[in-house]
């Protein structure tokens, strides 16, 4: 009987250069980067693209200390910190991408002191650019209209690819947690789907009729042709019965984009954005967009109140007694007579 060939284990690799373990480490920091990265996975709860990012950035940070000849954490001094700081700003890299990384490197020396490895002090008072913050980019609702209303076709890929940006839209989710949900999070009958967000919080998200009836259509007509003899939790497959990627499902938003004439680069986060802006303008709180964004601080949701801005204004010209008045005529300045001073008096010259 032949042997079956094995195939070797594919291993995630990293960029040339960002991965801390993909040169000869001196200074002592690539090991402690490897646990720091592990207790923000286990402990953290932190998402996996997060911990990326982390590791890329602290690679950098690695190899500038290899540079400087540092043997160790309680080697690096604040002058050193300084310097770093200066060398991703001579990189020209953008300010967000600077505060990103200098927001790994505190969170690295924040677990080092915790574990006694590093003097906090080293990074107390050190300032790092502040990125301005970019008001979202959103849809119009005839464009989110003429996207949604695109049709689902006849091939089970288009009835798939219906689904996911109706419910992408319907309920504001991030693409990592719309191709990472499983078929047991999906509630049908009281029409919710229940995320796991970032940080490993939980929520439990609405969604509409139509979502509901597109996903029921996709459930009951296509994901069958999807799967393998290999049964896969999550619910939108390909072809090869594993799940939808997140750079898979930006092609098919960039397509469906294209059939429906939305100019303009779509990305599947700006539908999360339009969720909320449409709700805002609509009516909605505050609180009950944050709730159903996942945002663990309310600071996040207020970049969309700028669409407020219309609306209150418009409210605020119908309801505000004092402009009513002013309409009907009732509220006139008066006209106050000036009292003119009292006469000096004169004092006789001798």
């Amino acid at each position: 009987m032949p042997r079956k060939r094995r195939h070797p284990v594919r291993r995630r690799r990293h960029p040339a250069g960002d991965d801390p373990a993909s040169a000869p480490d001196q200074t002592g920091v690539t090991p402690l980067i490897e646990r720091f990265l592990e207790d923000a996975r286990v402990e953290g709860g932190l998402a996996i693209h997060t911990i990326e990012a982390y590791r890329r950035d602290l690679g950098k940070f690695q190899r500038f200390l290899a540079t400087r000849g540092v043997t160790g954490p309680r080697a690096v001094a604040r002058p050193i910190l300084a310097a770093f700081l200066s060398d991703l700003r001579a990189a020209h890299l953008a300010p967000a991408s600077i505060a990103r990384c200098m927001a790994g490197v505190r969170a690295f020396y924040r677990y080092l002191c915790r574990e006694g490895m590093a003097s906090e002090d080293q990074l107390v008072g050190l300032q790092t650019p502040r990125p301005g913050r970019r008001l979202p980019r959103t849809l119009t609702t005839d464009e989110i209209t003429a996207l949604l209303d695109l049709g689902d076709g006849r091939t089970p890929e288009h009835v798939r690819d219906a689904a996911m940006v109706e419910l992408l839209y319907a309920t504001g989710l991030r693409v990592s947690e719309l191709v990472r949900l499983h078929l047991a999070q999906v509630n049908l009958a009281a029409g919710y789907v229940l995320t796991m967000g970032k940080g490993s919080r939980q929520r439990i998200v609405p969604m509409g009729d139509v979502a509901c009836q597109k996903l029921q259509r996709y459930l009951t007509l296509a994901r069958g042709a999807f799967v393998t003899r290999k049964q896969s939790p999550y619910l939108f497959l390909t072809r090869r019965g594993s799940a939808m990627t997140r750079q898979g499902f930006w092609k098919v938003l960039r397509g469906r984009a294209r059939m429906a004439g939305v100019a303009g680069g779509l990305s599947p986060h700006m539908l999360r954005h339009s969720f909320a802006t449409h709700l805002l303008e609509r009516g909605a709180d505050l609180r009950s967009v944050q709730a159903m964004l996942g945002h663990a601080s309310i600071s996040t949701t207020q970049i969309y109140t700028h669409v407020e801005r219309g609306r209150l204004k418009r409210l605020h010209t119908e309801l505000f007694p004092r402009k009513r008045r002013r309409a009907k005529g009732m509220c006139r300045p008066a006209t106050v007579p000036i009292p003119s001073p009292p006469p000096r008096s004169v004092r006789p010259r001798t």
